[in-house]
């Protein structure tokens, strides 16, 4: 099944203004821009960047019509005031400058026609799809290219505690501009259910990129979330098998934390494994998330990754303050591969806006991990009608 772009943009266009004429009252339009300035400095041979950029989107979601329902939505995504001194992952200044994986672009970011029940949704299109916190499937929303899927979803809900979910995919519209997404043969399935202690959460995601090789990378796994009495916890495990290297890597993580009032601390590990040099991958995922808001290990290197982090978070001056301390080595033989500490700070004024700076300071770890220091600086303003 392949969704092109024109298709989609018919199909969903002619939904919208179908359905908006049926229940015009009730259709909705919203528009929201991101006005970000970044800069990287890393200690290598690569300039130091700086970039300031403007993303735009404009949306359009009708009201529901026996059921059925659509959306349009557009992304643009500009440099400001030719502050422009950076590698935007598409060539432009490649091998001069350090990268902000920000690159101009003009998208259709989301175009899909909904049908939904009281227990049972469908929706077909290019649309946003995240599971899980995103540590698998996300939309990578930090950058300002977020990520959508060309795709056929469909939700269940059997009960108050019982629900699933089944996508299909078949284009990868990444943060990279248009030139860079990838066909694809992707079967994402999740079971969720949710007990008096916690949400218990197993998965299969059978991934392939639609290029013509063995490049298979399936991931199963179970997870479990919850929170009692000021406590909070999490604990994952997933295997993973990897046709293209015919590696088997597995993924753990525990997360232990507990709120004070004002304060909420957290201690955590997160380990993903090595197989014949391959580190486990989750090429879906929001990966800024996580292992460090530097990106040092947007992809798991091949010795594997152990993280164990701590972050504390609390309000400050009527916004949010959190800071986080990363402390890094690999899987295989336990080398140290740096430390990192992130702090944000965001605050909301005048109903529609809201302001921050966020901060990553990244120190490499023993000789030959093959990471430099990095500094990593934002100063964002947001504003959404």
């Amino acid at each position: 099944m392949k969704l092109n772009k024109i298709s989609l943009l018919v199909t969903a266009a002619l939904a919208s203004t179908t359905l908006s004429t049926l229940a015009a009252d009730e259709s909705k339009t919203t528009l929201d821009f991101n006005l970000r300035y970044e800069s990287v400095d890393q200690d290598n041979a690569l300039k130091d960047a700086s970039a300031l950029t403007l993303r735009t989107r404009l949306t359009h979601a009708t009201a529901s019509y026996n059921g059925f329902s659509a959306v349009v939505e557009f992304e643009d995504s500009r440099v400001i005031a030719g502050v422009d001194n950076y590698n935007d992952t598409t060539g432009n200044n490649a091998g001069i400058y350090s990268v902000v994986a920000d690159p101009e672009t003009t998208e259709l970011d989301q175009a899909y026609v909904q049908y939904k029940t009281d227990k049972f949704t469908a929706k077909v299109g290019r649309q946003v799809v995240t599971l899980d916190g995103h540590r698998f499937v996300g939309h990578v929303g930090w950058r300002q290219d977020r990520q959508t899927f060309d795709a056929a979803n469909f939700m269940y809900q059997a009960s108050e505690k019982l629900s699933g979910s089944y996508t299909y995919i078949s284009k990868r519209n990444r943060i990279f501009a248009e030139a860079n997404d990838l066909d694809s043969k992707d079967h994402l399935l999740n079971v969720a259910y949710k007990t008096s202690l916690g949400k218990v959460v197993g998965y299969a995601y059978l991934l392939e990129v639609d290029n013509g090789t063995d490049n298979g990378l399936d991931t199963y796994g179970i997870s479990f979330t919850g929170k009692k009495d000021g406590f909070l916890y999490a604990a994952e495990i997933a295997t993973q098998s990897d046709d293209a290297s015919d590696a088997d890597t597995s993924y753990l993580m525990l997360e232990g934390g507990y709120n004070f009032g004002k304060v909420t601390a957290k201690l955590g590990y997160e380990s993903l494994g090595s197989d014949k040099g391959v580190g486990f991958s989750t090429p879906l995922a929001t990966a800024h998330k996580f292992n460090g808001w530097a990106d040092q290990f947007l992809g798991t290197p091949g010795v594997g990754l152990e993280d164990i982090y701590a972050t504390v978070s609390t309000k400050v001056l009527g916004g949010n303050l959190s800071v986080t301390y990363h402390d890094f080595s690999s899987d295989v033989d336990s080398v140290d591969l740096g430390s990192e500490i992130d702090a944000v700070y965001a605050k909301g004024f005048a109903k529609n806006y809201k302001a921050g700076v966020k901060l990553a300071s990244y120190s490499a770890g023993d000789a030959g991990s093959g990471k430099v220091d990095t500094d990593k600086i934002w100063v964002f303003v947001t504003a959404k009608f």
